[in-house]
């Protein structure tokens, strides 16, 4: 692209075809959350029920898919460079459903395993990655309005996709449901992808990313690493993803026995719901906001909820603990790159937000199995959920570390 024939583009115009794509990202991430996130604790409880696994085994295969998926997602701005925007999300649309259809079909813990590579490729080409380099070639100055919106889709997921695997299970059986919920994400997606994602205009910051000046994805990986304000970012969220995913996909394993799975299920959804609602409220001040003190506030936030949750068993009272940890939820995800957008050089954001989102992955990748793990080990689920608490506590003191300016935040 040549950056001297960019035209100046009204983001905030209602008619900005930039829109349309926040609302292709916000369906896909729906399914891509729905399945591929959130609908881990469905898998997790499901698989124990019919094939009686122990949730370490199991788990161990939810790891096995973040940690393959980090390594996909890690090179997904270069892979948008090459195949364009369009091949890429339905590319992840397919894989998606092809892996929904092998987990619902899984006999053997082997099975799993191939299930869960194959769900990798579609967690890589229908989640954060994707979805801000995406945006990001649409827009500039409202890219963290855009970003947020469009990940408002990742809680609906959980809203709207828990309840209705739970319900579907019931009618269909655990295979039915798995492969009627891949035809709903194919029918939907691709004609939406075909329809609306065209070619990216010609934009400001896409200009600057192809300069001839501009740092190769090597080298700004390189700077990243040595950059302290970059590390305390991607350490603190990695760390407190662990403990949020390792809870969340236990949560309805945990709640089963002490609520009932009905109840489990509302419980989640209540979670993701307060996602939504922190989200918007956020969006409205976080411009103005220290982001780094609104991630510390919100690592301790769930710190709180965790301790409400191992010690006390009311149905009420664990179903608003729920609530309280959910209304940090959808900021967690949103924040890491509104945080990179603000403090590093932009034509290091696709680069920059792919490998933080690899690198918080491969950390995360572990909680499910740790998780599973020392709940084996210890015989509840009272030693994990400690565990948690006390790695949130220590992202919420990372996150305040900004270090010193470097060539990675300057042109």
């Amino acid at each position: 692209m040549d950056a001297s024939n960019y035209t100046p583009i009204d983001e905030t115009s209602i008619r900005y075809d930039g829109w349309r794509i926040v609302v292709v990202c916000f369906l896909l991430a729906t399914f891509g959350w729905g399945l591929g996130f959130y609908g881990q604790s469905v898998y997790v409880a499901e698989l124990q029920r019919l094939h009686g696994w122990p949730a370490s085994l199991i788990s161990a295969g939810t790891t096995f898919f973040y940690l393959f998926g980090a390594a996909l997602v890690a090179f997904v701005s270069e892979a948008i460079k090459a195949f364009g925007p369009r091949n890429c999300l339905i590319a992840g649309t397919f894989a998606m459903a092809a892996a929904a259809i092998s987990i619902g079909q899984v006999r053997e813990p082997w099975q799993l395993y191939l299930a869960n590579a194959v769900l990798a490729f579609g967690w890589a080409g229908t989640s954060l990655g994707i979805i801000t380099n995406t945006l990001g070639l649409w827009f500039d100055n409202k890219r963290g309005m855009a970003i947020s919106l469009a990940l408002n889709g990742a809680s609906f997921g959980g809203i709207a996709g828990v309840p209705l695997l739970v319900t579907a299970i019931g009618y269909f059986g655990f295979s039915g449901a798995m492969t009627a919920s891949a035809v709903v994400m194919v029918a939907v997606m691709v004609p939406v992808i075909l329809l609306f994602v065209k070619r990216p205009p010609l934009h400001l910051s896409a200009g600057a990313v192809d300069a001839a000046d501009a740092p190769s994805p090597t080298q700004i990986r390189a700077r990243a690493f040595r950059d302290i304000g970059f590390l305390s970012v991607s350490s603190a969220f990695a760390l407190v993803l662990f403990a949020q995913v390792g809870f969340i996909v236990h949560l309805i394993a945990f709640l089963d026995s002490v609520i009932g799975r009905q109840r489990a299920a509302i419980a989640v959804a209540l979670l993701t719901a307060m996602a939504v609602v922190g989200r918007v409220l956020f969006s409205f001040v976080i411009d103005r906001m220290n982001q780094r003190l609104a991630s510390s506030l919100s690592f301790v936030s769930q710190a709180v909820a965790l301790l409400i949750v191992i010690n006390v068993h009311n149905d009420y009272v664990l179903i608003a603990a729920c609530a309280l940890f959910g209304f940090s939820v959808g900021n967690l995800i949103t924040l890491p790159a509104l945080i990179v957008q603000r403090e590093f050089d932009p034509r290091s954001f696709g680069v920059l937000v792919s490998l933080i989102t690899a690198i918080n992955q491969i950390t995360y990748a572990f909680g499910p199995g740790v998780v599973g793990l020392l709940r084996d080990l210890s015989g509840s689920y009272a030693l994990p959920f400690y565990g948690c608490i006390g790695v949130e506590l220590t992202a919420a003191v990372l996150i305040m570390i900004r270090g010193r300016t470097s060539s990675l935040r300057g042109a």
